[in-house]
């Protein structure tokens, strides 16, 4: 009996594409276990085999960076931004813990902070598309819509196939009151994924670390993309 308490787990976890955690024995497999699981939203799992893995190289910086952003999937932004700080402070140019973490602070919040570490991540590497667009979303948070713009047009001009920077700038154009600029720029959007001319579909830019709050203004653009004669 004790023999398929322990083995027929392990069987059923190889069947399924999982690696063991039980046959790991280094850093890098525990790693690679963790990403599976994570890649399933498997994410219990995948923190455990994670944290395993910086047990063993506690100076992989590496290996920080995707515990805090598997932890931030998880949805525990105060575990991930416990994750990430040591990193930031061992490596203040480390761009991806940067990166993280300016989002773990943005998704929690915590937009100040968010605007100051994007910013520095920007400092760092000029052409970061990921913090740019993490800035318009902080910016327009704060109500400083033309700087939520310039940041979202940098992003766009980054990642010109990402749908996300041209709605972050299409909703600061709407609470400038510029409607037709808002307007232009979510079609811009829709051409790009066609899935854009649905509303319900924007619920999904929660992940994409939009606040409730946007994704109305986002449900707005959209709305009045298909009411043209609408007067605002």
């Amino acid at each position: 009996m004790f023999w398929k308490i322990i083995y027929i787990p392990i069987f059923v976890a190889t069947m399924l594409g999982f690696k063991p955690v039980l046959a790991a024995t280094s850093a890098s497999e525990y790693r690679s276990i963790g990403l599976s699981y994570r890649a399933n939203e498997r994410y219990d799992e995948a923190i455990a085999a994670l944290k395993k893995s910086v047990e063993l190289e506690p100076q992989n910086a590496s290996g920080r960076v995707l515990l805090g952003w598997t932890q931030h999937l998880a949805g525990n932004q105060k575990a991930a931004a416990e994750s990430l700080l040591p990193v930031v402070y061992s490596d203040p140019q480390s761009v991806p813990a940067l990166n993280a973490l300016g989002i773990v602070y943005l998704v929690n919040g915590d937009v100040t902070a968010a605007v100051a570490t994007h910013t520095w991540a920007v400092i760092v590497k000029p052409n970061n598309e990921i913090a740019y667009y993490n800035l318009s979303l902080s910016l327009h948070q704060l109500q400083l819509y033309p700087l939520a713009v310039t940041t979202a047009t940098k992003a766009a001009k980054l990642e010109p196939n990402n749908p996300h920077p041209l709605v972050a700038k299409a909703i600061a154009y709407w609470n400038l009151g510029d409607f037709s600029s808002a307007k232009l720029t979510y079609r811009q959007a829709l051409n790009l994924d066609p899935r854009y001319n649905n509303a319900f579909f924007l619920e999904h830019l929660q992940k994409a670390a939009f606040s409730r709050e946007q994704i109305a203004i986002a449900k707005q653009v959209f709305l009045a993309t298909k009411l043209p004669e609408l007067s605002y």
